[in-house]
């Protein structure tokens, strides 16, 4: 099965105070490694964002910062514009098979966790869970969760978890991976995200620690 990928960039970081995708972990942008180990399980990949990503196409969600359920849409509407090879008809959108996604905040995922969402069997999403909780921005989301979406856009849902909720109910709508499966090819801290400053110098200082 092709997947695709989605890379999203264009969060408030509100916290941070800084745009998130510029800043630097082990001397290099976050948003230039989230490119490059997606890019290497998935084809094509879009930035939803500003437009950090070099050499990447780039939309943006309809408004901007309406939510990472309108830009998981915005993302999966550019790849069916694209003519993606791998799209499928479902319920009358034509949409890719799988897209896997990604938020730029999340270094330590690695192309082996990726491929491993991406290679994960049959066609239904995939999302893996860490301390009980599912890691929503780093997914791959089926032709079935895809195609439902404008439906929870028009209710003016916004955040990944509605998806999940509407999807998980259905048979074999959600494909659980938990650590003792993901953890084969990644290390326990593989969805640490960076909110804050302190999240981030926390970061460079394990990555000094490991060198």
């Amino acid at each position: 099965m092709k997947v695709a990928g989605l890379l999203l960039t264009g969060g408030a970081s509100r916290r941070m105070g800084s745009d998130k995708a510029l800043l630097e972990l082990d001397g290099q942008r976050l948003v230039d490694r989230a490119a490059a180990v997606l890019a290497a399980v998935a084809a094509p990949v879009i930035e939803v964002g500003p437009g950090w990503a070099p050499g990447l196409p780039c939309v943006r969600e309809d408004p901007p910062g309406s939510g990472p359920l309108a830009a998981l849409w915005a993302g999966a509407e550019a790849l069916r514009t694209m003519g993606d090879r791998s799209a499928v008809q479902a319920d009358g959108v034509r949409q890719t098979e799988a897209v896997l996604l990604l938020a730029v905040d999340m270094p330590a995922v690695s192309v082996a966790l990726l491929r491993l969402l991406a290679e994960w069997p049959g066609a239904h999403t995939v999302v893996p869970t860490s301390g009980g909780h599912p890691q929503r921005w780093c997914a791959r989301y089926g032709v079935d969760a895809l195609a439902g979406i404008p439906g929870l856009l028009s209710d003016g849902r916004r955040w990944l978890r509605s998806l999940l909720v509407t999807i998980g109910g259905k048979t074999g709508g959600i494909d659980w991976v938990g650590p003792d499966q993901w953890q084969r090819v990644a290390g326990c801290d593989a969805f640490r995200d960076l909110d804050t400053p302190e999240d981030l110098r926390a970061a460079a200082a394990a990555a000094d620690g490991s060198s």
